[in-house]
């Protein structure tokens, strides 16, 4: 089990990520006034269309790649600046992928990996993010039900692969 401790959205390509409490998820769009559920996201557009309604990270990935980047000498990125929806921490997000998976009364399943690009570090005027992230950028996934996703709810994984 993983608990969530951090929720943003955004509500356009390159729009600051803004922090929520609490957001709604909705089935087949994905966070209320977030540029993926609005179709407005960088990705939103291309021709091979991968289901990324959410994005998640793992808190611990975050740490690592940060520790990476400061011993580089670079600024470390905070948990709005990696353009991802959900933080969670207890919880290896790779082991999510084509996997279902419930935060609070959610169902979501993990569709695929992140490829962690220029879009953060350019929208945050610093440096190394693809670099550092690489393999620690983390997933994305489907929102298969409507609902509530607040801070501290608690991530469960469904035992065996969908």
């Amino acid at each position: 089990m993983g608990k969530v401790v951090g929720l943003f959205i955004s509500p356009g390509i390159g729009k600051r990520m803004q922090a929520r409490a609490m957001v709604r998820a909705l089935a087949g769009q994905g966070l209320q006034g977030d540029r993926y559920a609005l179709g407005l996201g960088s990705y939103s557009r291309l021709p091979r269309q991968i289901v990324r309604h959410v994005s998640l990270i793992g808190r611990e990935a975050m740490a690592a790649a940060n520790e990476e980047l400061i011993r580089r000498g670079s600024a470390p990125f905070e948990p709005d600046e990696t353009r991802r929806n959900i933080v969670v921490e207890g919880v290896d997000v790779y082991a999510l992928l084509d996997r279902e998976f419930r935060i609070s009364a959610v169902r979501l399943r993990g569709t695929d990996i992140t490829r962690p690009c220029h879009v953060p570090s350019a929208a945050a005027g610093k440096t190394g993010f693809k670099e550092a992230y690489h393999d620690r950028g983390g997933i994305l996934a489907e929102v298969l039900s409507n609902g509530l996703i607040s801070l501290g709810d608690v991530l469960v994984a469904q035992t065996s692969p969908t």
